[in-house]
């Protein structure tokens, strides 16, 4: 087993057949079931990997191929890779709320992937598919626009040399887009709870302030 990257609130490792991801943080064995039960239900509507086991604290996955996209962002794939991200994320929000079985929803509400982006994909090499969406600890029932908007964050933040490409990842979701001061204000809020998810894993810690320090940021964004 190996240890895989891109992990924030988990230690992830594998081996090329299976993917052991253990829950890190406040709410750790809460976020795991959330995730146990909605892979669970999602296989087969949606790219995802199927699971193998759980333990306490730990899930294991099957192991699926493809690269993170954020390495692909990197190589220069930004349009390809972001386009498939607004079709995969249309998929999701078209996919009945229900699968959360977390009481009445509005008419209007979808499920939310809750941390969106190239970040927790894998893509197919070749022509930027998505193999499969991971990470699902944050999901919940809310409005389209946490999604679109945190993956917008993500470009932004991280990819801030391919921010122009943005554009496909918008077409390809299709719709019209919430207006910038709207989109903002959910990457705002979304920093927010995030410093306050850091506040109550270590408080004061370096993962506090540098919430603190990308909301600052965010907040002086223009469109």
């Amino acid at each position: 087993m190996r240890p895989l990257g891109h992990g924030y609130t988990h230690h992830t490792v594998g081996d090329g057949a299976v993917v052991t991801k253990t829950y890190e943080g406040p709410d750790a064995a809460a976020r795991l079931r959330r995730e146990h039960l909605l892979l669970g239900r999602l296989l087969g509507r949606l790219p995802v990997p199927p699971v193998r086991g759980a333990s306490e604290g730990t899930l294991t996955l099957g192991f699926v191929t493809g690269v993170p996209g954020q390495e692909l962002l990197d190589a220069g794939r930004a349009p390809a890779v972001l386009a498939s991200c607004g079709r995969l994320l249309r998929r999701i929000h078209d996919t009945a709320p229900s699968v959360l079985e977390d009481g009445e929803h509005r008419a209007d509400a979808v499920l939310v992937h809750g941390a969106f982006g190239p970040h927790n994909a894998l893509f197919t090499p070749a022509t930027c598919e998505v193999t499969a969406v991971v990470d699902w600890e944050f999901a919940h029932v809310g409005e389209p626009v946490e999604d679109l908007a945190w993956c917008e964050w993500i470009g932004r933040a991280h990819h801030p040399g391919h921010r122009d490409a943005l554009g496909h990842f918008f077409r390809a979701y299709g719709g019209e887009v919430p207006p910038w001061p709207v989109r903002r204000a959910v990457m705002l809020d979304r920093c927010e709870a995030l410093r306050r998810f850091c506040d109550r894993w270590r408080p004061d810690g370096p993962g506090v302030r540098q919430w603190r320090e990308r909301a600052a940021a965010t907040a002086k964004w223009r469109e």
